[in-house]
């Protein structure tokens, strides 16, 4: 499983260019990267597909993925100058840095249980090699200590840390969560589809399995399950969970994953977290040529069955005819054909900026502009020397700075990964590369109407990026000197809305379990689908994948739809 807590953002800039209003290390401020209006190369190529997909993010690569392993010919039409979305790798100075995701876990997994971007890729004929790990370092008020996933581990840092009724209380949680994990895994993402054909792919098929995993819970877990798909924080009031450090530990892992704590979390979302870093053998992956690789192997197996990708296709508005999705039309000016559907991997708030607005009934622009957005994210990238850093340095890293605060507060988690600890292939020979964030944390409106060349921007940059500052200098310790770092770069909110076309740089859709519900992939306009982090199953990498998948599936036919899932052994 990939977690979202390395979130969206983008620079997306070729090796040789310099970064987006960024310091480096010799202070100045480089020219901006972004291609204007004028440079979008024209659309080379049949300009028209059986199905059309705006955006090459997890969602869409998956979406397209599959969709041309379905033998529909299939283009993607990505913006920028590579593939990847959030999900995109760059190069400074022979620097490779992750613009998003960084910790997964369940690449190798296979079969029915296995996280939906792995079955992606299984269905691909493609493989992402991974350096193993089991520990991630964390910094909090109350000290701070290596975090080992695991069943038991985890109880040696509560024990130190917190206090023997916060052992307890983890042990009761692990009791009646991790058998509900059957259930929460028996139905594979990849068998779902939107249409009555899900009673087929999924419903029939995997009943036995449904069933099989609900008597071996007994009734006990089996009523527990009932509440998968209810907030997590639930399960954990009706085990009279109390200990602080549990709730606000608990509240950590879900505002990692999904951006809300665990009051707003599905149930099912935790379970399956819970049955991927603490049952006996798991272990976390980290893909050896960087994030990036990822992107590669989901566009080579697209590509690899006749899929099309165009970089540097901006798409101005997808074109509406008698009420019915036909295609899109390029900012170059050109207009592509969809002979099927249009799928947008862009946020709900972008896709309906794209369409025109008299053919979009009021109820959903409505229900749309009233969706709560997630906050954005302050960035920091660095490259810098490894001489007088710790040998023993961990890839990960979590610094809480208040308790008290919550973690949805802006300013109070850091988030550290430090790849070329596993991967030194991804810095230049004793250099680390180095990512830290503020996790979906930052308002939007601090930086709303600032000139980005302005001393007034400037100045804010360096203010609110200080707490990430602080951070890499109590992790790195005292061998580390910013101002020896050969690349430091600068993310804000505006840079989120401006590289990855992110509606006021949100992360997604502030969705409450038990509250709200994630849309479904269709909407009202005919022939045109939504993939992504504001369709079901919502934010993070494997549920994006899971709804690519899901729109790919609803396109074909239920016969091809089973063969697949037959061929990939689920």
């Amino acid at each position: 499983m990939a977690l979202p807590i390395f979130p969206n953002f983008s620079i997306n800039l070729k090796s040789n260019t310099k970064p987006i209003l960024a310091r480096i290390s010799n202070g100045s401020v480089p020219a901006t990267a972004s291609p204007s209006p004028k440079q979008y190369k024209p659309f080379q190529g049949k300009p028209e597909a059986d199905v059309v997909v705006i955006g090459s993010g997890i969602g869409g690569l998956c979406c397209s993925g599959l969709l041309a392993r379905y033998q529909q010919d299939v283009l993607v039409l990505e913006s920028h100058d590579r593939p990847g979305g959030a999900a995109h790798s760059f190069k400074i100075r022979d620097y490779e840095f992750d613009s998003g995701p960084s910790l997964f876990s369940g690449f190798q997994s296979r079969g029915p249980q296995a996280n939906p971007l792995a079955q992606v890729l299984d269905a691909l004929g493609e493989s992402v090699p991974c350096a193993n790990y089991d520990s991630w370092m964390v910094y909090i008020p109350e000290g701070e200590f290596l975090s080992r996933i695991g069943p038991t581990e985890f109880f040696k840092d509560l024990e130190k840390y917190a206090s023997r009724d916060a052992v307890r209380e983890w042990q009761k949680l692990l009791d009646a969560v991790l058998p509900m994990s059957a259930a929460a895994m028996a139905l594979p993402p990849l068998s779902i589809r939107g249409d009555l054909g899900v009673i087929s792919t999924a419903a029939t098929r995997y009943a036995p399995s449904l069933l099989k995993s609900f008597v071996q819970m007994g009734p006990q877990g089996a009523l527990g399950a009932t509440k998968l798909l209810r907030p997590f924080s639930e399960i954990m009031d009706s085990l009279d969970l109390k200990d602080p450090f549990i709730r606000n530990w608990v509240d950590l892992l879900a505002f990692l994953l999904a951006g809300v704590k665990s009051n707003g979390i599905l149930s099912a979302e935790m379970v399956y977290m819970f049955a991927e870093w603490y049952k006996p053998g798991c272990t976390l992956e980290y893909p050896l040529q960087g994030t990036g690789a990822v992107v590669d192997a989901l566009v080579r197996g697209m590509q690899k069955f006749g899929g099309r990708l165009s970089l540097e296709s901006h798409v101005e508005k997808i074109v509406v005819e008698n009420d019915q999705a036909i295609g899109v039309k390029l900012r170059s000016g050109q207009f592509i054909r969809a002979k099927k559907a249009v799928v947008s991997n862009a946020s709900m708030w972008d896709t309906l900026n794209l369409l025109p607005k008299e053919v979009v009934p009021k109820s959903y622009q409505d229900r749309i502009k009233t969706t709560p957005q997630c906050e954005s994210f302050m960035h920091l990238h660095l490259g810098f020397d490894a001489e007088g850093i710790p040998e023993d340095l961990g890839i990960h890293h979590i610094v809480v700075n208040d308790w008290d605060r919550g973690v949805d507060a802006d300013q109070n988690v850091v988030l550290i990964s430090v790849p070329s600890v596993l991967s030194p292939n991804l810095s230049p020979p004793g250099k680390h590369v180095l990512h830290a964030y503020t996790p979906g944390t930052e308002p939007f409106e601090l930086w709303e109407g600032l000139d980005r060349r302005s001393g007034e921007y400037r100045k804010l940059k360096a203010e609110r990026s200080e707490v990430m500052w602080r951070a890499v200098e109590r992790v790195l310790g005292p061998g580390f000197k910013r101002e020896k770092c050969e690349v430091k770069l600068v993310g804000t909110p505006l840079t989120h809305q401006r590289f990855l076309r992110r509606n006021r740089g949100t992360y997604g859709p502030a969705m409450q379990a038990g509250k709200d519900t994630f849309p479904g992939h269709s909407t009202p306009i005919s022939h045109l689908y939504c993939c992504g982090d504001s369709t079901f199953p919502g934010i993070g990498v494997p549920a994006v994948a899971a709804s690519g998948a899901i729109v790919a599936n609803s396109l074909v036919s239920v016969s091809q739809h089973s063969q697949l899932l037959d061929a990939i052994g689920i």
